[in-house]
């Protein structure tokens, strides 16, 4: 039996011992509905991590005390990667945020036995926590480094278990968390515009992280809108955008503007030591 044939025999399986709760490929990937995503602007972003702190907060992601940092088991649903370019002593510090992608063709998805992570009908990359059975075969499957296994169950000292948010899960020791574009504020505007009898309108749904940026790197939309403001903005800015490592093919949802810099320096010998190897 080929590999394709398994899977759909594994998921068959599953759909009918979970209770018909897992969609099949035809019902998601809608091209013509709802593709939540983000556009980054890194011209915009200065590494100040008020994402960071604000993802942390929203989300109850457990206390990164110096010893998980040590143990290299700090959990960051967002993080804010620093590279350096240039040579001192016009060295100059480069900022990109980066988190769970969303990824069309997700390779996260394809390797988890239970399916606890799916591909919705809304673009967005699923976590079901009582699902997961912490094989962790999709945080070794995702390029981009942005899934995160508990090996504790998370503490909060007092008074600090006080601000816990609890539209949120808190995940237990032995499950997989990561980034999930603030799902449960989508789904508080999606409610309160059916409430409403209204659609949902252009910048109501905000990511924790995009709401607390200073400088507006972050924009949250719809990227099948192609009335929504950010959607426009990558669109025209289209010699600028770019995807993280685009050469897999996992179509992410999460689109980069680059950075320009106007003052940078082209030298001659560089441009010659290019060309001779190219």
């Amino acid at each position: 039996m080929s590999s394709s044939a398994n899977e759909a025999a594994s998921r068959a399986s599953a759909v009918s011992s979970m209770g018909q709760t897992i969609p099949t490929d035809a019902e998601v990937g809608h091209p013509e509905g709802v593709r939540w995503g983000m556009v980054v602007d890194l011209d915009r972003c200065t590494g100040c991590q008020a994402c960071v702190v604000a993802c942390q907060a929203e989300n109850n992601i457990a206390l990164n005390e110096e010893q998980r940092v040590l143990e290299r088991r700090a959990k960051t649903w967002i993080r804010i990667e620093r590279y350096w370019e240039g040579e001192f002593p016009n060295a100059k510090a480069r900022f990109i945020p980066v988190l769970c992608q969303h990824c069309g063709n997700a390779p996260c998805e394809t390797v988890c036995p239970v399916w606890a992570t799916y591909h919705n009908n809304e673009g967005l990359n699923v976590q079901v926590y009582n699902r997961c059975i912490g094989t962790r075969f999709c945080a070794n499957g995702c390029p981009y480094s942005v899934r995160y296994f508990n090996f504790w169950n998370p503490e909060w000292p007092e008074p600090m278990n006080n601000q816990l948010n609890p539209d949120v899960t808190v995940r237990t020791k032995g499950i997989i968390e990561k980034c999930t574009f603030c799902v449960q504020r989508i789904n508080r505007v999606q409610v309160t515009a059916k409430t409403e009898g209204r659609e949902i309108r252009s910048g109501e749904v905000q990511p924790a992280c995009a709401q607390s940026c200073p400088t507006s790197a972050l924009v949250f939309c719809d990227l099948n809108d192609p009335e929504s403001a950010p959607a426009q903005l990558a669109e025209a800015e289209a010699g600028r955008s770019y995807t993280l490592l685009e050469h897999f093919g996992t179509d992410p949802g999460v689109i980069y503007l680059k950075k320009v810099d106007p003052h940078a320096e082209i030298h001659e010998d560089e441009h010659v030591h290019a060309g001779a190897h190219a």
